[in-house]
């Protein structure tokens, strides 16, 4: 199974930023462009969403309501029922970092495409995505808020007042100028997803070189890892096994229940970073850790799984919307979310 190319991005930035953090005036700059570029993140966020097809999907109300409870209920549910592993599997700082990744919302890209794959019902995962995203937005702070307390880098009112500005302030923008700039932001998808891209690559410069400086690192072992990825595949196992077997369960039919299983079962990294940054400030570089390595590892693992229902006997034909939607979104999974 390939390697996202953008995780080896990632990884090369994680390298970068150990070999030559950023220092004194450099890391003040590095820090101002980083707090910009996420505020334009969240801005390109709003201004994407479509509020119009938000209100279309609003039918498969039961579908979403099931991916919102999977990833503001379930998952959390068991990130909490993982702090029974410290300090066995997990040190304290990386439990927090596995906490932060089940508070964050699903993806919108990967989970379209793999639903495409699977010949599921692609217009409810596109739906089930973009409510994910915009209750994230407020629901993954409040969430951190009340589970993570100091925790979260001295979680405080200052830190709620950054969120607003920082994330949810660009947010509304954005869905208010939707209807002036959603055109141009359409036409220039690509190029505003390569600043996508760049934007988050600065967010974990910038804070994994405040984590060398203050060097965190050193609280890590390779032991540590290692256990924190058996802790991360179970994690996925679970959830992948309560979408599918719990859509069944709810009288879902085969094409909804492959939309809850992908889009309610992963975790954006596109979204979780730059509220990583925001939340966790100087630990942020710890609490991304987690949520980089199960990214990956969700991408490999919903890939097979995605194939495989694609040759399902009992699987229906795929509609000539969603075959379009497959080829546009196709390309675009492993690249965001």
């Amino acid at each position: 199974m390939p390697v996202d190319p953008y995780i080896l991005l990632l990884l090369g930035t994680v390298g970068l930023a150990a070999l030559v953090p950023a220092r004194g005036t450099a890391a003040s700059v590095t820090s101002g462009a980083a707090t910009a570029a996420i505020a334009f993140l969240f801005f390109l966020y709003g201004a994407r969403l479509s509020t119009r097809e938000a209100v279309e999907g609003l039918r498969h109300w039961r579908l979403h309501v099931t991916v919102l409870a999977c990833t503001f209920v379930v998952f959390p549910l068991l990130g909490l029922a993982a702090r029974g592993l410290v300090p066995v599997f997990l040190t304290h700082n990386l439990y927090t970092g596995l906490l932060f990744l089940t508070l964050v919302p699903s993806t919108i890209q990967s989970s379209i495409a793999f639903t495409s794959i699977a010949r599921g019902n692609v217009a409810a995962a596109i739906c089930a995505g973009s409510f994910s995203s915009l209750v994230g937005v407020v629901v993954t702070p409040v969430l951190a808020a009340a589970l993570l307390g100091n925790s979260g880098g001295g979680f405080s009112a200052d830190s709620l007042v950054k969120i607003v500005l920082q994330l949810l302030v660009p947010f509304l923008a954005g869905q208010v100028l939707r209807r002036w700039i959603g055109g141009f932001v359409t036409r220039h998808k690509k190029a505003l997803g390569l600043v996508d891209r760049g934007s988050i690559l600065l967010v974990v410069y910038t804070a994994f070189s405040e984590g060398m400086v203050r060097g965190i690192w050193h609280q890590v072992s390779p032991l540590r890892l290692g256990g924190l990825l058996v802790v991360e595949a179970a994690l996925l196992a679970v959830m992948l096994v309560l979408t599918w077997y719990g859509g069944r369960a709810l009288g879902f039919g085969r094409e909804d229940r492959i939309a809850i299983q992908f889009a309610g079962s992963k975790k954006s990294l596109a979204s979780g970073l730059p509220m990583a940054s925001v939340l966790f400030g100087a630990q942020a570089s710890l609490a991304v850790l987690p949520l980089m390595l199960f990214h990956q590892m969700q991408l490999m693992v919903c890939a097979v799984i995605a194939k495989r229902r694609s040759h399902d006997v009992d699987g229906p034909a795929v509609s000539p919307e969603p075959a379009a939607a497959s080829r546009t979104a196709v390309g675009t999974a492993t690249r965001s979310g």
